[in-house]
């Protein structure tokens, strides 16, 4: 293991060297699919296409897609993991679930193989983070049925790292823990990183910046790429941001950022095959250019149970292909938000993150805690548009303030918008993924 990588091999493989061992391994697990789960086996049947059929990138492309709305209707069909887990419940170790912000949850198991893959895979990304054996690391994070919990507990036990398995609902404890051990990083969500340093501030007269916290490692939710975003959690704490981007139904961390900050680095391309698609078209994007942006698409590599076939996240990203100084040879990945959150405006497509990013920048008369109101369903939505903005504790003039930060809005994302501002601490925060928006028409 190196100073630099957790996997070198893999971590600087070539683009030939990777493509000849995905495909290898793909024709392993399309075999493994087709025999033991019903539901890929249909897929493929669907299109006439036979494992032995599928050579290529090009050939994969022609399979169809995988929806979350169709593994909720496979675990109602063939409960409790679906007609598409390849393996049986007696070989399961552990199951966990997604967090069901956008539905019914899903329930994901994991054989001792998946278990032990998944825990080197996460391992990588927090290596590549900065985690060393001689971290101590906070876990701010639910210890339950969230992929975040157990699954990076025993990556980071796998690095040698001392972990502190604190976990969420006790922000007084988790912040005590820290001092009592001399914690050096502590993992969370971007909102719940924000939010715990206001309660150490507000509430225990601590400055999270004299913890001695070196390192915020954040993820599960879009936000630690946001450049106002970071720059409040380093300035709170004192500390280096980093960030990383992973699925329930794919795997807890998929990519993360090395030390130069700049986009997410694919860790796990032996175990995954990522493809990015244009959203509307469902076409696969062509990575021939320094920047290009669309929707991940995941196909397991090496999975037992509940294995995807071309599995739409529905997440957004922005994808860099040139060179990192670190030397790791995969793209890079900034997550910009779910597809099925962006608004369209008079033709402008808008990200809630972007919204958040100019909202930050009013700080210290806001307090950076906002939510869009959508009075009807999206995406294309009638300006202006609504959002709810929490004034700091000593903000000024409330209609002048509101007339700014709409005018920054028309001026750097080109939409119209309604600012609502409401007073100090009435806006909700959470310990897990923040909502920025709220339908008001259900």
């Amino acid at each position: 293991m190196g100073a630099r990588y957790y996997n070198a091999a893999i971590e600087t493989m070539s683009a030939d060297e990777l493509h000849a061992l995905q495909m290898e391994k793909l024709a392993r697990q399309l075999k493994y699919v087709v025999m033991h789960a019903p539901f890929h086996a249909a897929k493929l049947a669907a299109v006439g296409a036979a494992p032995g059929d599928i050579t290529s990138l090009e050939d994969l492309a022609k399979l169809p897609f995988s929806e979350k709305s169709e593994l909720r209707q496979s675990q109602v069909d063939a409960p409790p993991l679906g007609n598409h887990a390849a393996a049986s419940l007696g070989d399961v170790v552990r199951v966990h679930a997604s967090s069901g912000t956008t539905g019914t949850p899903s329930y994901v198991g994991l054989t001792r193989h998946d278990k032990a893959r998944w825990s080197e895979c996460i391992a990588r990304s927090y290596w590549c983070q900065g985690l060393r054996p001689k971290s101590v690391f906070a876990m701010g994070l639910s210890i339950g049925f969230f992929v975040g919990g157990l699954p990076v507990a025993a990556a980071v036990e796998e690095i040698g790292a001392t972990l502190l398995p604190i976990g969420t609902g006790a922000s007084d404890r988790l912040i005590a823990s820290i001092q009592a051990m001399r914690a050096t990083v502590l993992a969370t969500t971007p909102s719940y990183a924000i939010y715990l340093a206001e309660i150490a501030k507000r509430d225990l007269d601590v400055d999270p910046a004299t913890l001695g916290i070196h390192h915020v490692m954040v993820g599960a939710e879009p936000g630690g790429g946001v450049p106002e975003i970071r720059a409040l959690i380093e300035r709170d704490w004192n500390a280096t941001c980093t960030e990383s981007i992973g699925n329930a139904d794919v795997i807890t961390i998929h990519s993360a950022e090395c030390e130069a900050q700049d986009g997410c680095h694919f860790m796990v391309p032996d175990y995954l095959l990522m493809e990015i698609i244009d959203p509307e078209t469902g076409v696969v994007l062509a990575a021939d250019q320094p920047e290009y942006e669309g929707e991940m698409v995941f196909t397991h590599l090496d999975r037992e149970c509940n294995p995807m076939l071309r599995f739409r996240t529905r997440d957004h990203v922005v994808v860099k292909t040139l060179p990192c100084a670190c030397g790791r040879s995969g793209p890079r990945l900034r997550c910009v938000g779910r597809t099925d959150d962006m608004l369209i405006l008079r033709g402008v497509n808008v990200w809630p993150s972007a919204i958040k990013d100019v909202v930050m920048s009013f700080r210290p008369d806001v307090s950076g805690e906002m939510v869009i109101l959508l009075g009807a369903p999206g995406p294309a939505i009638a300006p202006p548009l609504k959002i709810k903005v929490e004034r700091g504790a000593a903000a000024g003039n409330a209609d002048t303030l509101a007339q700014r930060i709409e005018t920054r809005l028309r001026e750097k994302l080109i939409f119209t918008s309604e600012i609502e501002l409401v007073s100090a601490n009435s806006l909700p925060r959470t310990e897990m993924k923040a909502k920025l928006i709220e339908k008001t028409y259900e």
